[in-house]
């Protein structure tokens, strides 16, 4: 009984796990290494599992359009999107960061809307006011340090922009990886494969339904791996003397290992196994609450002082996102 909303609760736990030790372990690398590594690792573990569950460690059937879709998907989910999340959270901490990354359900809708023409219901515009009205009221203060009145960011602006770019990134791959999804699944029916079939050289043997999102994600991490790889090494004249360094963080690997873990490996695992046991709409609306559920750790791990006012607007923003799912 409720099977798969515990586990939906589980995965926003999972991602709120993901989110602190992002923060530490960004903070501590610098956002382009630890992205570096953590792709790296996520990669491997993908692969790992896709052995298991296809029999090879790479996307089997993958079409042209499938890997179009999904490697501008990983272009923007992850190497625009994660870039700016570690941004963000070096600015502004992964508790503001989560709450900005409500916007990526009204940006699904509307990008969802414009390239795959998918019909948004008069109640998502409310759910997009709602969110935004959360937000607002976390970040806005009628008055600065100095004593000024009116409206001011209580953030710095740099935070704010990394952070909303990070919501806006996800939402927008989100879209991207549908249409790779839908590519993927119609290369899979031209060679006579359905959703239930399980391959027969597989170790663990989980429907194709299932396992073709495992081999999305893997199509993503190889753009992301080269994309930060690049970054790190372009943008930066001792780009590899700081993945050098950050490799040799101890406790700066072992945040990377244990956001891999939860994120990319735990999290879209337990997401994906929620879906079998409950409704998407249940689902995604469980899996919207880690901007709460982080507030309580970031508190006491990081000493941030917490105002019923940012407690609030993330009540509301969430709120917000729960509409869509309605």
């Amino acid at each position: 009984m409720f099977i798969g909303e515990l586990i939906s609760l589980g995965v926003a736990l999972s991602w709120t796990a993901t989110a602190l030790f992002a923060e530490v372990g960004s903070k501590r690398m610098g956002s382009l290494p630890f992205n570096t590594v953590r792709m790296t690792l996520s990669l491997l573990f993908l692969s790992v599992t896709l052995w298991l569950v296809m029999g090879v460690p790479y996307p089997r059937y993958a079409d042209a359009g499938t890997w179009t879709w999904l490697l501008l998907s990983g272009v923007v989910g992850y190497v625009v999107g994660d870039y700016c999340l570690m941004q963000g959270y070096i600015h502004i901490g992964s508790r503001f960061g989560q709450l900005f990354m409500t916007l990526s359900a009204p940006t699904a809708a509307l990008t969802g809307r414009l390239l795959l023409g998918e019909q948004m219901r008069p109640i998502a515009m409310v759910g997009m006011v709602v969110t935004l009205s959360g937000i607002a009221l976390s970040i806005l203060s009628k008055s600065d340090d100095t004593g000024h009145h009116g409206l001011h960011f209580k953030l710095p602006a740099r935070g704010i922009f990394y952070a909303a770019m990070a919501g806006i990134c996800q939402g927008f791959g989100l879209v991207l990886s549908k249409g790779g999804l839908q590519h993927y699944d119609a290369a899979l029916a031209a060679a006579g494969i359905t959703g239930d079939t399980v391959f027969s050289n597989a170790l663990l043997p989980l429907p194709v339904s299932v396992s073709m999102s495992f081999a999305a994600t893997t199509i993503r991490a190889y753009i992301g791996l080269v994309g930060f790889f690049l970054a790190l090494v372009l943008l930066n004249k001792d780009g590899l003397a700081q993945l050098r360094r950050a490799v040799s963080d101890r406790k700066a690997m072992g945040c990377v290992l244990a956001s891999t873990i939860f994120g990319p490996f735990i999290g879209v695992s337990a997401s994906l196994l929620a879906t079998q046991y409950t409704s998407a709409g249940i689902a995604q609306t469980l899996f919207a609450l880690t901007p709460i559920l982080i507030i309580a750790p970031a508190a006491l791990l990081f000493h941030q002082k917490v105002t019923l006012r940012e407690v609030l607007g993330a009540m509301i923003s969430v709120a917000g996102v729960c509409l869509f799912f309605v």
